[in-house]
């Protein structure tokens, strides 16, 4: 968050816990957000696209080095949406709370890489093809197990970088 667009962030103990950070993507002082420039727009979608092309090729990846026969434990989805939630946390707290990153980094790593590495449709898919497969006790477990885990992934890899970055 950069102190010179008026979104300077409070210290713990200082009335931090009330508010969520603002958006530092968004000028509050603009008439509109339309006052970003087409340049802008252009570049921002560019880089949501690049990385997206990029995470989903790392997602990709790892499904041909972890394939799984119809009916079995679907690995590779569940460690792709766990490291790749894991990675969330990671970088929000990176680019929140210890740098002033440029506006293209959490488009680009976030929305595009992340967004294209983790495969939540993916997931579904999956509960539905053990369902067919008459495995519903694993698509129950694994119903259940992917968003607690990932839930957890975001929580550790945030709590982590805030230790590392406290020592």
């Amino acid at each position: 968050m950069t102190p010179e667009a008026g979104l300077a962030r409070p210290a713990d103990g200082e009335g931090a816990s009330d508010k969520a950070p603002i958006d530092p993507d968004i000028d509050l002082h603009a008439q509109s957000p339309r006052g970003e420039t087409r340049t802008q727009r252009w570049t921002l979608l560019i880089a949501i696209a690049i990385g997206g092309v990029l995470g989903s090729e790392a997602r990709y990846g790892l499904s041909l080095a972890l394939p799984h026969p119809a009916g079995a434990m679907p690995w590779a989805t569940l460690l792709t949406n766990v490291s790749g939630c894991a990675l969330i946390g990671v970088l929000m707290v990176t680019i929140t709370e210890l740098t002033s990153a440029h506006r293209l980094v959490r488009p680009f790593l976030g929305v595009g890489v992340l967004g294209g590495y983790t495969t939540f449709s993916t997931y579904i898919l999956d509960i539905h093809q053990l369902l067919e497969a008459d495995r519903p006790g694993l698509a129950l477990t694994y119903l259940a197990v992917t968003p607690i885990s990932a839930l957890a992934a975001v929580w550790v890899g945030a709590t982590t970088v805030r230790l590392l970055a406290s020592q």
